[in-house]
């Protein structure tokens, strides 16, 4: 199965007006593969934004390569079929929405692409319910909550029908209800729809919710698996500036006591039954 997304090698520099070039991405190589729910985490400074604007073409490595479901992001004549494959949400949704009303924000993008009326129609109702705000349809955007926000943000997105969806850190500015209501959005987004969805987050339980973690560090891949595996190098992790979810936390110290606990009980329930667990064997 060919990587919808690839990176070889890739290096990234900013060109600062001294001339200076510090390096933000250092080598990362990496591939994703269709349908697949991939998180990037990482402290801020760590570089899981940068790769992510280099997935769509916003940003071109300055060195190594990027290719998006096999084009190689340099190629300039296929920027339009990269931005067709990845769509891009960001952290603040105002950024992204455009129009006065909410179906006409979402038609915008496949109005532009030349996208016959009677298939944008189809589109709006489609993404608008994958989302759940169809109830929202002629609502002003203004008058939406963050979490509102942001799922039109991410409808405006999925009427493009892009094969990957990339989240840029798309609950940094949202309140726990509205960060509840874009994960699960997310989650659907992947689960039902077999889209390739690759979360950049610095949250831990979001980043827990993927299928595969991938922990960035000063511009490198530190770990990469899944998240029940990845958590458990909770010294590893805290070295470079990351906590682990309370959970793991919470059956680490445990383990360090001497007590015999797994570490890969990372949701409640399974932290629960651990400690369930431990507390019938010690009666």
């Amino acid at each position: 199965m060919n990587s919808i997304i690839k990176t070889e090698n890739t290096v990234f520099s900013y060109i600062t007006e001294e001339g200076v070039a510090p390096v933000i991405l250092d080598g990362v190589s990496i591939e994703i593969e269709p349908g697949s729910f991939v998180s990037i985490l990482g402290h801020n400074g760590s570089g899981k934004s940068t790769l992510a604007k280099h997935m769509n073409a916003i940003l071109l490595p300055t060195g190594g390569k990027v290719y998006v479901d096999g084009i190689d992001t340099a190629d300039e004549s296929r920027l339009l079929d990269i931005r067709r494959t990845v769509g891009m949400v960001f952290q603040n949704p105002d950024n992204q929405i455009v129009a006065n009303v909410v179906e006409d924000d979402i038609a915008f993008a496949p109005e532009n692409l030349g996208v016959p009326p009677a298939e944008i129609r189809r589109r709006v109702d489609e993404a608008l319910a994958m989302v759940g705000m169809s109830q929202y349809a002629t609502h002003a955007p203004h008058l939406l909550s963050g979490g509102q926000k942001q799922r039109v943000a991410i409808a405006g997105v999925i009427a493009m029908r892009p094969k990957c969806v990339v989240l840029d850190e798309p609950t940094a500015m949202l309140d726990p209800v509205g960060r509840a209501e874009v994960m699960k959005t997310i989650r659907t987004l992947n689960r039902e729809y077999g889209a390739t969805v690759i979360l950049i987050t610095h949250h831990m339980d979001e980043a827990a919710q993927a299928d595969r973690l991938i922990v960035m560090s000063r511009g490198k891949v530190i770990a990469d698996g899944v998240p029940k595996t990845v958590f458990q190098n909770v010294e590893e992790l805290r070295n470079v500036g990351l906590t682990v979810p309370e959970t793991t936390s919470l059956l680490w110290e445990l383990k360090q006591a001497g007590l015999d606990v797994p570490l890969d009980a990372l949701s409640d329930e399974e932290c629960a039954q651990a400690l369930f667990q431990l507390l019938t064997q010690s009666a």
